[in-house]
């Protein structure tokens, strides 16, 4: 039985207090002054830009959350689920999916992503309200995975659901985690099993031009994918690859709604809808924070590091450090893109996805500059997800004056 965690540091239960998850940066401002940090046993907490940069990139840094000293689960095997896994199985892993993610198929999917937006903010808008978080941010990347893996979209609300529950799990340890959330994933996470051993069956027997089809193909080294592997693949690629572009859609239009000089920018050279993307990945983070376990002795800074260490990367706030970025509580679509954001992690487990959330979003926000007449956010129309990790509205109500001709 793991033993009583000692009381959460002050600085913790301001990081983890719900009451600030509209604005948790200056409890980051102040961590991260304080990084390295060691507010618990096994736990180191960076914050930095520079410290976090290296040691995301660090080989001695594992990926595998049951190796941790504080790891929330019973060790036993170790999950297939290449998110958590280190070379060289990682790299397996990724090997087989990466192509679907490759860059001239990415851009090949733009006029498709255009075709899907466009409809959503007609729709939508209409009325003359738009809920950007269910009328945009979940169907538009939500569709466009389900197409690539060969899932029927009208299954989106089922998926959806798992997906939201499955997200609880993504919160670090920090001595917050509810029964109630671990039971829900578990529930989210037999449902997902269930619906994807059936699909998989289905096209092991009459495969398709989707990726589902084409995981129950592919062989590496005269190995081939089982059920369990392509499972647990294709749950990863559903929830990461539209959970955190729904967060960095919703983030996007709040903060040009929050800074009507930047979204003038934008009007006028909706070209810049790239640029923006980049400055809200930075600015206000889809993912706030990822994971290491330490694999070995080592030190960052003047703080000691041990085998089994879970080390806690503070994202939002590595992400507006001073050092790297002047002026960086500023909003700025024209800020210097030299030095990287890290939203997508950095190294080995660098995003998948990146270049495909990257076009989702700048395609809707491109649109969203260019379609809508006077979009404004309602008073009262703001709430936040719980979520510690992913961070995003969960409403965001917008009026409308009408929707231009796309």
């Amino acid at each position: 039985m793991q033993a009583d965690r000692p009381p959460v540091p002050e600085e913790i239960a301001e990081l983890t207090d719900p009451g600030n998850r509209e604005d948790p940066y200056p409890c980051l401002d102040k961590l991260r002054e304080r990084s390295p940090y060691r507010p618990l046993p096994g736990l180191v907490v960076l914050g930095r830009h520079a410290q976090c940069s290296a040691a995301l990139r660090d080989p001695a840094m594992s990926a595998a959350r049951d190796r941790a000293n504080l790891s929330p689960t019973p060790r036993g095997p170790r999950t297939r689920n290449f998110l958590h896994l280190d070379p060289p199985e990682h790299t397996r892993y990724r090997r087989l999916v990466v192509g679907a993610f490759a860059r001239r198929k990415v851009d090949s999917l733009a006029p498709r992503i255009h075709e899907i937006a466009t409809d959503l903010f007609q729709s939508a808008a209409d009325s003359g309200t738009l809920e950007v978080v269910d009328d945009l941010a979940y169907p538009l990347p939500l569709r466009v995975i389900c197409e690539l893996l060969g899932v029927p979209f009208e299954d989106r609300r089922l998926l959806q659901d798992w997906s939201a529950a499955l997200s609880e799990t993504l919160d670090p340890p920090l001595g917050q985690t509810a029964a109630r959330v671990t039971t829900e994933a578990a529930r989210a996470r037999a449902r997902f099993v269930g619906y994807f051993q059936k699909l998989i069956k289905e096209r092991r027997n009459a495969p398709r031009d989707d990726l589902i089809s084409h995981l129950t193909q592919v062989e590496e080294n005269g190995q081939r994918l089982d059920d369990n592997d392509i499972v647990v693949t294709c749950v990863l690629l559903l929830n990461a690859g539209h959970e955190t572009t729904v967060n960095l859609i919703g983030n996007a239009v709040l903060a040009l709604l929050r800074h009507p000089e930047q979204f003038d920018r934008l009007r006028a050279d909706p070209a810049l809808a790239p640029a923006v993307v980049e400055e809200v990945l930075r600015y206000d983070a889809p993912v706030q924070m990822t994971t290491r376990v330490a694999r070995e002795h080592g030190r960052v800074g003047d703080t000691e590091v041990h085998p089994g260490d879970t080390v806690l990367f503070l994202l939002g706030a590595a992400n507006r450090d001073p050092e790297v970025y002047p002026d960086p509580g500023r909003f700025d679509i024209g800020r210097s893109p030299a030095a990287s954001h890290l939203s997508f992690s950095a190294g080995t487990h660098f995003c998948l996805g990146a270049g495909l959330a990257r076009l989702e979003v700048a395609i809707a926000l491109e649109l969203f500059s260019t379609l809508l007449v006077q979009p404004r956010l309602r008073p009262g129309g703001l709430t936040y997800k719980r979520n510690l990790n992913l961070r995003g509205p969960e409403r965001l109500l917008i009026d409308v004056d009408g929707v231009r001709s796309g």
